[in-house]
């Protein structure tokens, strides 16, 4: 067996070790508690034992046995610190994750509480891909529909997806927002200009949220809120849309926050476990 350059107390014998040794779900348990506790930045074996709350040498065998399956590595200058393994592990979770699958509870949960429209969008080119859609209960249907595209810059969930650019990509994003493909750009409404639109996203991306004030179609306004992967980059967007009796500015400000609840809670399912900085 691999061993780290810690060394077992030669205070105890072999077959105290052996005893105080966790077995079954404990050893499972203190396991996966030596993992978080190194993914938190504990480094020896002391802090680590501290947090855990186990002996040094139960501590040694979890940790070394954790080397050696490569979940864990250890470096004399640095400590303990996370291994490949768990970066393998991670890109094949990632890779496994179907958005749409686990961001559908929460839509639903999202329709049930607003009694809205309902869309997951995510960014294809210059423009917004619906991925789902709940429809509301308040009688009009909105053109949106899964596999549909529209201009990002013309829609809440497009200025959501933006809200993690440099200005010069949203200004070029503006720029195009009457030429993305698949789209009627003729019902499209007049534009704010470059300076409004700027000053609009600036204020949008302090909150982490973006409305859609008729920017798209008329008479529907939405909120909408990014989705982010345990990178922090925003992977997709979620909004709650109605039409304007259902939705005047205030209950727009109303739903902000339970909007951005939601897509945090889908951000939690790819990852991302810590709300990433604003600008």
């Amino acid at each position: 067996m691999r061993q780290t350059p810690d060394s077992l107390d030669n205070a105890g014998n072999a077959d105290d070790a052996v005893a105080a040794a966790p077995t079954g779900t404990q050893t499972l348990t203190r396991g996966l508690a030596v993992l978080q506790a190194v993914a938190g930045g504990a480094r020896d074996l002391k802090d680590i034992a501290q947090l855990l709350g186990t002996t040094r040498s139960t501590t040694h065998r979890l940790a070394n046995c954790l080397v050696q399956e490569r979940f864990l590595r250890f470096t004399p200058s640095i400590g303990y610190a996370l291994g490949p393994k768990l970066i393998e592990l991670g890109f094949q979770a990632r890779d496994e994750v179907s958005l749409s699958v686990v961001a559908r509870p929460y839509l639903e949960r999202l329709a049930e509480q607003s009694g809205d429209t309902i869309h997951l969008a995510l960014q294809d080119a210059d423009d917004v891909l619906y991925l789902d859609k709940i429809p509301g209960k308040k009688g009009l249907e909105m053109r949106s529909r899964v596999g549909h595209r529209m201009p990002i810059a013309t829609t809440g969930v497009g200025k959501a997806l933006m809200l993690g650019m440099s200005e010069d990509e949203w200004k070029n994003l503006y720029q195009k927002r009457s030429s993305a493909t698949s789209v009627d750009t003729s019902r499209l409404l007049p534009k704010r200009s470059w300076a409004e639109f700027r000053e609009q996203m600036r204020e949008y991306a302090k909150g982490g949220y973006a409305f859609d004030l008729e920017d798209n179609e008329p008479s529907i306004r939405c909120v909408a809120a990014p989705i982010y992967d345990a990178s922090h980059a925003i992977v997709a967007a979620i909004s709650v849309s109605s039409t304007l009796p259902y939705m005047p500015l205030e209950r727009m400000q109303s739903l902000i926050a339970v909007v951005q609840a939601a897509a945090a809670g889908i951000s939690g399912e790819l990852g991302a476990h810590q709300a990433p900085a604003r600008k």
